[in-house]
């Protein structure tokens, strides 16, 4: 019995020591806010500015989880980039910089970095409950047809007539 739960509390140790490392160094590109969960109109926990050190958690989506410090919290994975910030350019390099991101090929091996996001998982979809107040959040946004009409007026905006996608051959 005493050797089980000496076995548990190294287990725990070793664990605590590893956790840390499984944790993937990035810094800020853009200042952003650290918020509480992973959406929009979720509680800012606090400012971040661009170049500091974070460490990557997990990823949900287009949000990672991450920690500055002693705090944790959500991000867009566009205000993040894996990796140490790099060092400001010389004025030997600043030339080539502005070719490359001309080509829009910056950066180390230049590959264009982008962001996806492929939409809910299975799981997601499965898990997902009915929300009577997000229903009614989606519905204040709708606006009169008239007020549609003239946004798209000002906008200079042309209507154009799409084609139908075929159905599915199953």
């Amino acid at each position: 019995m005493r050797s089980a739960v000496m076995g548990c509390a190294l287990f725990v140790l070793l664990l605590c020591m590893v956790l840390p490392v499984l944790a993937e160094p990035g810094h800020v590109i853009r200042s952003c806010d650290l918020m509480d969960e992973p959406y929009r109109d979720a509680n800012v926990l606090t400012s971040l500015e661009e170049g500091a050190a974070i460490e990557i958690l997990k990823r949900k989506g287009g949000w990672l989880n991450i920690s500055v410090g002693e705090q944790a919290g959500w991000v867009r994975m566009s205000k993040i980039r894996k990796g140490e910030a790099a060092a400001a350019p010389d004025s030997g390099t600043e030339a080539s910089g502005v070719l490359e991101l001309a080509s829009g090929r910056a950066g180390t091996g230049n590959v264009v970095a982008t962001t996806g996001v492929r939409g809910l998982s299975e799981e997601e979809l499965k898990e997902a409950q009915f929300n009577a107040v997000e229903i009614k959040k989606l519905e204040s946004f709708a606006v009169p047809e008239e007020q549609a009409r003239n946004f798209a007026r000002n906008g200079k905006l042309v209507a154009r007539q799409l084609e139908f996608l075929p159905d599915a051959v199953e």
